[in-house]
């Protein structure tokens, strides 16, 4: 298999302002970082990159999280970074991403946020099971795939931002 893309961290700073949510002191944010595990195939065969929760969290059915991953992917320009729940979190619990599907674009690497992924999620149960997970705990997976485009195509655009930055 051709090699297509590379995980990195995102830099203290961008991770630091990332976690803006969260009310850790700078001692703990700089060990939270220091712990961002890349992501990762568990097997030779898995589809999917295993991606980490950087936080503990508890979800009870209806609530919602943003986790600031500190990674961010470099890839091929004709490929994209979909993430999708892990099956099993979204089998037991219905734990669903708050857009369905997150498309990381390639050029979403070179954004203003440096291309730090966040994933939203929701446990939307409706057997009263609550979601919790560890800092460390995987909780979603990236899947890598090539697109292609019209004979037509003229997108000329460049990103400027993050999320939502291409649309008007």
């Amino acid at each position: 298999m051709k090699a297509v893309a590379k995980f990195e961290k995102v830099s203290f700073d961008q991770f630091k302002e990332g976690m803006s949510d969260f009310n850790f002191d700078e001692s703990r944010l700089k060990e939270i970082y220091d712990n961002i595990k890349l992501p990762h195939r568990a097997t030779a065969y898995s589809a999917g990159y295993d991606i980490y929760t950087t936080v503990d969290f508890k979800l009870n059915p209806g609530e919602t999280i943003k986790i600031p991953t500190g990674i961010r992917c470099r890839m091929d320009g004709d490929y994209g970074l979909f993430i999708f729940p892990r099956s099993g979190l979204g089998f037991k619990f219905r734990l669903q991403l708050n857009n369905t599907v997150g498309v990381i674009d390639s050029d979403y690497y070179g954004s203003d946020n440096e291309g730090h992924i966040f994933i939203k999620i929701t446990n939307d149960s409706n057997e009263n099971k609550t979601v919790e997970l560890k800092e460390g705990d995987a909780f979603v997976q990236g899947i890598f795939l090539q697109y292609g485009i019209t004979e037509d195509d003229d997108a000329s655009g460049v990103r400027n931002g993050g999320f939502g930055s291409t649309s008007v």
